[in-house]
């Protein structure tokens, strides 16, 4: 792996390097679902600020963690595209179930894929409510996208009614992405520097450089800053199994609430 800002090749930091003291507060997990090709591997581009690239490669699955050092705290956002999963129900129902926040896109030109979101929407409440033993969730944090509105009128193939209340994006010149992103933060109760317009984006080896003698100085803290790691791989299934089940499907310990698993 190479270093961004100066191309020299360098070990994969450790767990302590990458979170520091990470509190389980401060982190969600974003499970992005939607049809293939509506342009959810576009926006996460947007999203890590990777720009936009107009080539289709279809997404099995992709995990990405990006970090964040806000005002003394450390943020941690795990993002799962789970846009290989649609062929297998078992496996997208437990993405669902670990999901803190969902960004659900469909395509303007597509009417398929604004069902299919229809869809989804539905069986992500459901399946929340299983865990709540029937209760409807009071909650549950979600961003719909339709995206592709840059394109011509005579295209679309959904109405203007599908689309009320929802955000009107466009990856390819990022038309509104901005305050899908600030909502994304806002409804997962996270600060609103987590959005990629109010931080500074900085290579792993800079982020690190924030811990010693983390601080304030004068004029108040650090620029706020945000690293991707791009090696994450997903959490094991088992991982995600406990996450889910809690203390109900494990014996209970005594002692500090565990941090975050990092896989």
């Amino acid at each position: 792996m190479c270093d961004p800002e100066h191309g020299e090749k360098k070990h994969a930091p450790s767990e302590r390097e990458t979170t520091g003291s990470l509190s389980p507060r401060n982190c969600r997990r974003v499970v992005v679902l939607g049809a293939p090709g509506v342009g959810k591997t576009s926006i996460l581009r947007r999203f890590l600020r990777d720009g936009f690239d107009d080539r289709y490669q279809p997404t099995s699955e992709d995990f990405l963690r990006k970090l964040y050092r806000i005002r003394g705290e450390t943020y941690q956002i795990d993002i799962l595209d789970a846009s290989g999963e649609r062929s297998f129900p078992a496996k997208r129902r437990l993405s669902i179930l670990t999901g803190d926040i969902f960004l659900l896109v469909f395509s303007v030109d597509d009417r398929g894929s604004f069902e299919e979101v229809v869809a989804l929407r539905n069986e992500i409440f459901g399946a929340k409510a299983a865990l709540l033993n029937g209760r409807e969730p009071t909650r549950v944090p979600t961003v719909v996208c339709a995206n592709k509105v840059d394109l011509p009128a005579e295209e679309w193939a959904v109405s203007p009614a599908d689309v009320r209340g929802v955000f009107e994006t466009s990856a390819k010149d990022g038309q509104n992405l901005d305050s899908a992103f600030e909502a994304l933060a806002r409804r997962g109760g996270l600060p609103p520097e987590t959005g990629p317009s109010r931080h500074r984006r900085v290579s792993l080896r800079s982020y690190q450089a924030l811990w010693p003698g983390e601080g304030r100085r004068r004029g108040g803290w650090r620029p706020l800053r945000g690293a991707v790691t791009r090696w994450r791989r997903r959490p094991s299934f088992g991982s995600d199994l406990r996450r889910v089940l809690g203390p109900r499907g494990a014996k209970r310990r005594n002692g500090p609430l565990e941090k975050c698993p990092v896989q």
